[in-house]
């Protein structure tokens, strides 16, 4: 991946920093992206680069705004020259029943988790068309192929990334593009331990029984994804072996879409 440069959007922490260490580490020239001012990340941003030993560029971004998305893709196309992987991974979402659901909230919905992707995509294919490659990521979700109560914007926005990703693998068949949606299930990270210390302090479980609880009906394993596991997916997607896979919905979910 020497010479490639790699977009990841929400990878301030989390599955995006997992992901955005992994291409890292394969050799890409990585962009960090999240919505918290600089001096918040630099310590993580400043470990990046020095790990790496290549400069880490991080861009603090609303992508609830298109016209802020798109100087953010001219912003690294002027930087580093090209855009050679990019992974949509940013995500808001909000927990309340469809009747009650804040309409802000949804129109936010749509423009993080859906239209940011596809204004990132749009403007990153002319130069992935020029260079003859180029690698697109969609982070989807098992909610993008269930439904469930009180997400509608989740599973909403999920849904229509899968459509999104046939889409583009259509339209760049042939040119050394690929486009793929990675379905995750319950990945364990600062968001997902917020979750499960709040359940500990709201019922006094142990750590291991609060867990087993937060998992139930998801992932048949009763384990988490790893982060890393999912990043070094992506490594191996934008290698030769997968050049022929494309619109493809690749779970990562411990057999729940199975049962």
């Amino acid at each position: 991946m020497k010479g490639k440069t790699a977009l990841v959007t929400g990878s301030s922490h989390g599955l995006g920093f997992a992901m955005a260490d992994a291409l890292a580490t394969a050799g890409c020239q990585v962009v960090l992206h999240g919505v918290e001012p600089p001096a918040h990340v630099e310590e993580v941003r400043a470990a990046f680069e020095a790990k790496h030993g290549r400069r880490a560029d991080y861009l603090q971004v609303d992508l609830g705004d298109a016209c802020a998305v798109e100087r953010m893709m001219f912003e690294v196309i002027e930087r580093l020259g090209s855009i050679d992987v990019l992974v949509n991974n940013a995500v808001v979402r909000h927990f309340a029943p469809i009747d009650a659901f804040p309409v802000d909230r949804w129109e936010q919905a749509l423009a993080v988790n859906l239209s940011a992707a596809f204004h990132s995509i749009r403007l990153a294919l002319p130069g992935m068309r020029e260079r003859g490659w180029g690698r697109i990521f969609n982070m989807t979700s098992v909610y993008g192929m269930r439904g469930t109560v009180n997400r509608v914007d989740y599973v909403t926005t999920k849904s229509a990334l899968l459509g999104l990703t046939r889409a583009v693998a259509a339209e760049t068949m042939g040119q050394g593009i690929t486009c793929n949606a990675i379905c995750p299930g319950a990945v364990h990270t600062p968001t997902s331990e917020n979750r499960i210390q709040a359940l500990m302090e709201d019922t006094g479980l142990d750590r291991e029984t609060a867990v087993e609880r937060f998992l139930t009906g998801k992932q048949p394993t009763g384990r988490f994804v790893e982060a890393a596991h999912v990043a070094d997916l992506v490594v191996f997607l934008c290698g030769d072996a997968a050049a022929q896979m494309t619109g493809a919905m690749l779970p990562v979910e411990g057999g729940w879409l199975a049962i």
